[in-house]
């Protein structure tokens, strides 16, 4: 079964949620974040680069899919 477009979806929309939301408490929790500024800056956008690299993945064309997958 390849990759198909709900299945990017569904890991591009929470990984650039929470990617913002790490992101947002690194930006603007300076009290509060102190010392894990750089963490949450890390995991933030690594989850935004994980969700964008997630669209780039090739989706299976029609001679790779396999004759099971193919139902009428």
């Amino acid at each position: 079964m390849g990759i198909n477009r709900a299945a990017k979806g569904i890991v591009l929309v929470p990984s650039l949620l929470l990617g913002g939301a790490f992101l947002a408490a690194a930006a603007w929790g300076p009290e509060a974040a102190g010392a894990n500024k750089n963490l949450a800056l890390g995991i933030g956008l690594f989850l935004i680069g994980a969700g964008l690299l997630a669209q780039w993945m090739p989706e299976a064309t029609k001679e790779e899919e396999s004759p099971e997958d193919l139902t009428p």
